[in-house]
């Protein structure tokens, strides 16, 4: 399409053409842009950024991180490029609605006591306490929402061939993402409060969280810090009882009955506790192996009776199967897009395709 068949198309209805002036200045008027995106279909933000991802150096943590702390498979290579699309997305449309998204807390250094910032953030973060633990999961994500720090679930279904090997990542300058922990909201919960760390010293990884790192001493300074925070964050007061504790062993039960009663108050897995203490040196390491051995034994068991009820089930003609689980949704996402439609920057389909809704449900979103 030539310069001059753009200018009459996007001036259709008009009773001036618009000139070479009007479309390729420095500054675009909005209307402008929309007569144009009429045209092409792109969408308003397209216009703001149109350089292909892959090309520029900016758009990639690919490129702006040499190094990672597991080698990514080709799953978790497609998602963070999928978040990291919709991250340029969402930063072109808020310039588009003028949106304020700038950062609300302070930047940290691994130098800062992680437990004394802990104790600071969880002042304006932490919410009040809710044993359902997607619950308390989707409470902490709209705390962060309050301070302008996007949270996205990505779901992987039991027969999806390229699965991802991470468990979060976080990427600058405020997304974090979380890989779906059906079966154990607990650890999803401690992989956002790690990532938190992440954003608080501006520092991005992608990872797979292991709760035996906790006890590790060969861990990067930034990921000893990021996990420190996360436990400091999440124990809060709690963590008067773990220092109570003298000795782990079997003349005391190996205080299975208090570190219960911490994990069911705090949404710290029992064996993340155990592994404190591991790092503490209140427990040797053969009576750690002997609880974790308990725990995974435990976990089989449940495994297989899942399997057998299944296999049970399919046996009486049940379909095996079910729902797929939805991501929990930020509200500073729900809100960010719902502006974005307000103000012409994006059309109803795009509101369905970004929020993963059908279009039934859009009444739902906007009024």
């Amino acid at each position: 399409m030539s310069v001059e068949e753009l200018l009459v198309m996007s001036s259709r209805g008009l009773t001036k053409l618009l000139t070479k002036e009007d479309i390729f200045s420095s500054e675009i008027n909005l209307s402008h842009l929309k007569r144009i995106d009429k045209i092409f279909n792109k969408g308003l933000n397209f216009y703001l950024d149109p350089k292909n991802p892959e090309i520029s150096k900016e758009a990639s943590i690919f490129f702006r991180k040499e190094k990672f702390d597991i080698d990514l498979n080709i799953g978790a290579k497609k998602i963070v490029n999928q978040f990291e699309e919709l991250k340029i997305s969402l930063s072109a449309i808020a310039k588009l609605a003028e949106l304020d998204m700038k950062r609300n807390l302070p930047v940290f250094s691994v130098k800062d006591n992680p437990k004394f910032v802990a104790k600071e953030i969880r002042k304006q973060l932490y919410p009040e306490f809710i044993t359902d633990k997607k619950e308390f999961l989707k409470a902490l994500i709209n705390k962060l929402a309050e301070e302008n720090i996007l949270v996205f679930e990505f779901i992987e279904t039991w027969n999806k061939k390229d699965r991802a090997n991470i468990d979060g990542f976080f990427l600058n300058p405020n997304v974090i993402v979380l890989k779906r922990q059906q079966n154990s909201f607990r650890r999803e919960i401690f992989t956002l409060i790690h990532e938190l760390g992440h954003f608080l010293i501006n520092e991005e990884e992608i990872e797979l969280l292991d709760y035996q790192s906790l006890a590790k001493n060969n861990l990067s300074a930034i990921e000893k810090w990021c996990n420190d925070f996360a436990y400091y964050f999440l124990i809060g007061d709690y963590d008067l009882m773990i220092n109570e504790i003298v000795k782990v062993d079997a003349s005391n039960d190996y205080c299975f009955s208090i570190i219960k009663e911490i994990s069911d108050k705090t949404h710290l897995s029992q064996i993340a506790l155990f592994t404190r203490l591991l790092f503490e040196n209140k427990v040797s390491k053969t009576n750690y192996n002997k609880i974790k051995s308990d725990f995974d034994e435990k976990y089989k068991a449940r495994e297989e009776e899942t399997k057998k009820l299944r296999e049970l089930e399919k046996q009486n003609g049940k379909k095996a199967g079910g729902a797929v689980p939805k991501p929990i949704n930020s509200p500073l996402f729900i809100s960010t897009i719902q502006t974005a439609y307000y103000e012409g920057i994006i059309n109803e389909y795009e509101v369905c395709k970004k929020l993963n809704i059908k279009p039934e449900k859009l009444e739902k979103y906007i009024q």
